[in-house]
């Protein structure tokens, strides 16, 4: 069914989603905002073991993908492939690198357009185009094993068209309850619900996270640091998030889930057999995690405080000297904050996804209350005020989430994943759909969940290719 753990990770800092902006192919969500697609997260591969994985496939290993570059002359398609990679049984090594051929063909068409017609360009001509740093990226990734519970993980990236680099640092350390991560990033980019992209200087985070009990409890505590303030890389107006700000943080939540089955349809060892006249065989589903129709309903509740310390002599600061890349919040971030969350989906799969065709039709719909004491306020303080409340405060809006999967032919499904807005406020648009995404996946039957996803934002304007694992 759909993710209800979307709900808690949303609330913390490492919930990842899908961006072709960095070679890394993805970026953060802004905490406490309304919870992303579900089509939208990351996988949980990384993106040189997707390419190293997905490059078999593909024409010379090139894998493509869309996303607007700095500048507009450079074009949003853009090619990538792994170029370097070694491995060793506790350390491996990648390069990735990414090329935009837009403004290379530009270049190379207007100087065929300025000469005569009895003059062709030179050799040198030409190629002083192919060498221009702007069309280049690259990226070093390096992962290594402490110990079989405990790994680190190191990355840097640049790209021609900017200055500076991304650098990246996670250490990775499994308990036998509890999973603990750190992790650092300069800049950290991450993604507002409205498709906006902030690059916060420095970021870093400590996590202790539970994994999830039989009787569905799940818990997290951790500390978060901002410094630097926020810039804006693809919006000219608007305010940066309060949780972007500078300041150390101190955050726990916890949740608790539930689900029910009205009906399922459990697969036996005769499902998967087939006899013929050569003899039986085993045809399993495509996805081990949709082989079995039924109907369910599931729900999650939980709840996530907060304590800020120190960013407000940072922005005061900020706000002297006339920062042109941001606009600094009017709202004070309060030091001390407490709310609870909830989601409850319905969802209702007929097939077992094993045959050719007409076998898999799949529908999760799923209401998230994002932060109670928002939603509350709204309603009690009546519809005129709350019209001014759900700006500034969107997570005070229920929201639907919607997705829909058919399978097309054998291994390939189509999906529809859309958000709408259920706002009835006076003077707003009433229910909409806030965003959408569609996909066309390949499921991979030896990975028992594994498949290779093309998707598509309309309202990001960005495409990639992934190899997802266990996404459910």
């Amino acid at each position: 069914m759909a993710n209800l753990r979307t709900a808690m990770d949303s609330t913390f800092w490492d919930l990842n989603v899908s961006s072709p902006r960095t070679l890394e192919g993805a970026a953060r969500t802004v905490p406490g905002e309304p919870f992303p697609l579900d089509g939208a997260r990351a996988s949980r591969a990384l993106r040189i073991q997707q390419l190293s994985l997905l490059g078999n496939g593909f024409p010379l290993g090139i894998i493509p993908s869309y996303g607007p570059a700095a500048h507009k002359e450079l074009g949003s398609f853009s090619l990538q492939t792994l170029l370097l990679k070694h491995a060793t049984s506790r350390w491996w090594l990648g390069l990735i690198g990414q090329f935009r051929p837009k403004k290379l063909i530009s270049s190379i068409k207007a100087e065929f357009s300025d000469i005569d017609d009895l003059e062709f360009p030179g050799f040198k001509d030409v190629a002083k185009h192919f060498i221009d740093k702007a069309l280049y990226s690259f990226g070093l990734c390096s992962q290594l094993s402490l110990t079989p519970s405990s790994s680190l993980l190191l990355s840097t990236e640049g790209h021609g068209e900017k200055n500076g680099r991304r650098h990246k640092m996670m250490l990775f350390q499994k308990l036998p309850l509890h999973d603990l991560t750190l992790e650092a990033a300069w800049p950290e980019l991450f993604i507002d619900h409205k498709g906006r992209y902030w690059d916060v200087p420095e970021s870093i985070s400590l996590d202790l996270s539970s994994l999830v009990s039989k009787s569905g409890l799940r818990y997290r505590v951790g500390l978060h640091k901002n410094s630097g303030h926020p810039k804006a890389l693809n919006a000219t107006d608007g305010e940066a998030p309060l949780s972007l700000m500078p300041g150390l943080c101190a955050k726990a939540a916890f949740s608790y889930e539930k689900s029910r089955d009205f009906w399922r349809e459990e697969e036996k060892e005769e499902d998967v057999t087939v006899e013929t006249d050569k003899g039986s065989f085993w045809r399993p589903s495509y996805d081990v995690r949709l082989r079995e129709p039924h109907s369910a309903i599931s729900g999650i509740i939980g709840g996530a405080c907060a304590a800020w310390f120190g960013g407000r002599e940072s922005s005061v600061v900020a706000a002297s000297r006339g920062d042109d890349d941001i606009s600094i919040n009017a709202k004070k971030r309060s030091p001390l904050s407490a709310d609870l969350f909830g989601s409850v989906c319905y969802t209702f799969q007929h097939g077992n996804f094993r045959n050719l065709y007409g076998d898999l039709t799949r529908v999760d719909a799923r209401l998230d209350i994002c932060s109670a004491s928002a939603f509350a306020s709204r309603v009690l303080n009546g519809l005129k005020r709350s019209s001014v409340d759900s700006v500034e405060n969107p997570a005070s809006s229920p929201r639907l989430n919607l997705i829909f999967q058919q399978q097309v032919y054998g291994p390939i499904v189509y999906r529809v994943d859309s958000r709408v807005l259920l706002d009835y406020s006076s003077g707003r648009r009433g229910p909409h759909v806030e965003d959408f995404i569609c996909s066309l996946s390949y499921s991979l039957r030896l990975l028992n969940s594994g498949k290779v996803v093309a998707w598509y934002s309309p309202k990001r304007k960005e495409g990639m290719i992934e190899l997802r694992l266990f996404e459910f």
